[in-house]
């Protein structure tokens, strides 16, 4: 099943991130289809976030839906972080 829709095949500009060295390794050593799950959700979060006028909570909400909508599950989340 594929999450990659729409919205993450109109992804073109690229940034830089600044993350811990474990989540840096885990996204380097992630398959390809993982990272592209992983640049969508950063994509999601970030688009959300920027939006003015909405609560954490509100936002947090709406992330969720859409990564469900997506088809993220939390088995997949779970594969895609690689917990076991």
């Amino acid at each position: 099943m594929s999450v990659l829709t729409g919205e993450a095949q109109r992804v073109a500009d690229q940034i830089t991130v600044s993350v811990d060295s474990e989540v840096a390794e885990l996204y380097r050593s992630a398959s390809a289809t993982d990272r592209r799950k992983l640049d969508l959700l950063v994509n999601l979060r970030l688009h959300e976030v920027t939006r003015p006028g909405r609560t954490l909570k509100e936002i947090m909400h709406e992330v969720s839906r859409n990564a469900q909508v997506r088809g993220l599950t939390p088995d997949v989340l779970q594969s895609i972080l690689g917990e076991e």
